[in-house]
């Protein structure tokens, strides 16, 4: 039975808030961990002798961050949900309020962080050292979705393979949540192993980003969305977007990962 809530004595709670109360400890775990440890920026920093970024700016970077997440989230999810607007206004407001979107918060919280950034004067890579604490974070937030069910409106199109799943409403569905589980799961060991191999700042992040939205854009086919433009959704419109902001590097990243697995080349 969809949702699945977690019985706490009197309590009962829901999945997404029982879980995203997970992913945000986890995450914050994960970052205070690698500030402990002096993590990849800081070792790049003495590496280079490049002019560190200072506590100061490293929290206003962090604000902008958040900020910018927050409002890319809510934007994304109004955008992808128009044609709610002329047949169920009241689940249209619904999703304002508590919807929120991946791919938005990854764009706005990238845009919120490189103005900020400009505005202070910062011109160094900041975001490998949140790849992995971020990374996880979506993976257990995504169980929190799949155990939510219907209402979280993150489920697939009807399937006849073996492993789809009835969210409640009698149709065996893709279950896109475990799908994109997966898919982090594989992308944190292809990461830890990039991290491995010499690059430059920031390339992490953006071997991320870039891995993950061309996820989204394929996955997204398979999930009964509104598609107002060429067969894409809204949120698929934005991956393609943000792959397109990363074109510069892709084929640099490329090149790197093949001269990484060649003889000597790893470190």
């Amino acid at each position: 039975m969809f949702p699945v809530y977690f019985e706490l004595g009197a309590l009962r709670l829901h999945p997404h808030f029982v879980m995203e109360a997970i992913a945000y400890g986890v995450g914050l775990y994960f970052v205070l961990l690698r500030r402990n440890k002096r993590d990849v920026v800081a070792t790049e920093e003495l590496k280079h002798q490049e002019t560190p970024i200072t506590a100061s700016q490293r929290s206003s970077i962090s604000v902008g961050a958040l900020v910018g997440a927050l409002v890319g989230a809510k934007l994304l999810v109004m955008v992808q949900h128009l044609n709610l607007l002329g047949t169920d206004w009241r689940q249209f407001a619904l999703l304002i309020v508590q919807g929120k979107t991946i791919v938005g918060a990854l764009l706005g919280g990238l845009i919120g962080v490189e103005v900020t950034k400009k505005m202070i004067g910062v011109r160094r890579s900041t975001g490998d050292g949140f790849v992995f604490p971020v990374l996880w974070g979506m993976a257990i937030g995504r169980v929190g979705c799949f155990l939510t069910g219907l209402s979280d409106r993150t489920y697939g199109i009807a399937t006849t393979l073996p492993w789809g799943v009835d969210c409640g409403d009698g149709i065996a569905r893709h279950p896109t949540q475990l799908y994109e589980i997966a898919f982090l799961i594989g992308l944190f060991g292809f990461l830890r192993w990039f991290a491995r191999r010499p690059s430059r700042e920031g390339d992490l992040f953006k071997l991320f980003m870039i891995a993950y939205l061309a996820f989204r854009l394929i996955v997204d086919f398979i999930k009964p969305e509104f598609r107002p433009v060429l067969g894409l959704s809204a949120v698929q419109m934005a991956c393609v977007g943000g792959l397109l902001y990363y074109r510069p590097h892709l084929l640099r990243l490329l090149s790197l990962m093949r001269a990484s697995g060649e003889p000597g080349q790893s470190r």
